[in-house]
């Protein structure tokens, strides 16, 4: 994405919640079944809590049974990039914000048709905007 967000730690720590900060700037994870969109089933687009980039479309979530919001593909791939995350002793795909590298959960390849993804997020990684009718 050429509108890179950078800022630094103190600004980060300024703008965000506690646990906002803990997850996106940091790598954490909020515990399953707590965030505010795991049960989520309002109409309109979720976007980076840290930078507002638009990354995933409400259609787009399903329930996964894990806990989490769970989509099956974001709104495209300059959106939401993916890194290897090898921490806690296992291998697995992480999925961060193109705009400002915000940690936002793990990409798995157990999710439904049509691609059989499931982008496992944080809800503290999110903001969502309902769209209007």
């Amino acid at each position: 994405m050429s509108d890179r967000v950078e800022k630094s730690d103190e600004e980060w720590r300024a703008q965000l919640s506690e646990e906002a900060y803990a997850v996106t700037r940091c790598g954490g994870t909020e515990r399953a079944f707590t965030g505010k969109y795991w049960d989520h089933k309002g109409v309109g687009i979720y976007s980076c809590a840290c930078c507002d980039n638009e990354l995933f479309l409400s259609e787009c979530k399903y329930d996964s049974g894990s806990g989490w919001p769970s989509f099956w593909q974001p709104i495209d791939g300059e959106r939401v990039g993916e890194k290897t995350d090898t921490s806690h002793g296992m291998v697995r795909v992480e999925a961060v914000c193109q705009r400002c590298q915000a940690h936002l959960g793990h990409v798995f390849p157990d999710g439904p048709p049509p691609t059989g993804l499931r982008y496992c997020m944080n809800s503290a990684s999110l903001r969502f905007v309902e769209r209007k009718a």
